[in-house]
């Protein structure tokens, strides 16, 4: 187990079913962190609790179908694992979803409804259930995994890059107040934002064998830089965007 930043840290991830919460999962339990996801999809969910067990034998790893767009539910499960585990050191944000179109004219307002749910509600209902555990925390960390579209929107993609730039904001907002809450001294918690193009993972690779993937970020190496934000000074990551693609 490891011995860094994280060893006994408990870390919630937000969306740890999918291909990018699983890795996470992984990758914070073979940094000695204790594990809690959830995710709304219990089968899936169950997959990845089960496999970062596995993989790190002695690993504490849980997991909680939990409906993220409750705001009453984000804040008992919060109270819950800080109750539980004595601390809670990070929430990292892996709830994606994407939607859009061809061009600007083609644009459905349908896809902004759910898309301000699922990349800008959640942040909101995790931010405000997860901020003051985290910054009673001695290395409170929320990570934001965002995408380059935020700041240099294509014509098609208008409602996410909106969605993205508006989680970007919203996470910022919370480094200011882990900023003020550090006074003097600096900030002891930190909120970053993770810009990503977009992620790949082995099974996209098998059924897309010929794809370059270009500028992709395998959802591995996402889980390293997840890792790393815990291995840096609070006042070097608060408020920041680290970019795991080229800046546009």
């Amino acid at each position: 187990m490891g011995n860094g930043a994280l060893n006994g840290a408990v870390v919630a991830v937000a969306g740890a079913g999918g291909p990018a919460g699983r890795a996470a999962l992984l990758r914070l339990a073979e940094a000695g962190a204790v594990v809690v996801g959830s995710d709304n999809d219990p089968e899936r969910l169950a997959e990845a609790v089960d496999a970062a067990r596995y993989a790190h034998g002695g690993a504490t790893v849980t997991g909680e179908t939990i409906d993220l767009l409750d705001l009453d539910a984000v804040r008992a499960w919060a109270a819950r694992t800080e109750k539980e585990f004595g601390r809670l050191d990070g929430l990292v944000h892996l709830v994606g979803g994407w939607r859009g179109g061809k061009t600007f004219a083609d644009t459905d307002l349908g896809d902004w409804d759910l898309l301000e749910k699922l990349l800008i509600r959640t942040v909101q209902h995790t931010s405000l259930a997860f901020h003051e555990a985290l910054q009673r925390s001695d290395r409170g960390r929320y990570v934001l995994i965002s995408a380059a579209g935020a700041g240099k929107p294509t014509a098609g993609n208008a409602a996410y890059s909106a969605a993205k730039a508006a989680a970007e904001a919203w996470t910022l907002a919370m480094s200011d107040y882990f900023r003020k809450a550090g006074g003097e001294q600096g900030p002891t918690s930190a909120a970053a934002i993770l810009v990503v193009k977009a992620l790949v993972h082995d099974a996209m690779r098998a059924e897309r064998p010929n794809a370059k993937f270009a500028g992709f970020t395998d959802v591995k190496d996402l889980a390293d830089a997840i890792a790393g934000v815990w291995e840096k000074p609070a006042a070097e990551v608060n408020g920041n965007r680290l970019w795991l693609t080229e800046k546009p």
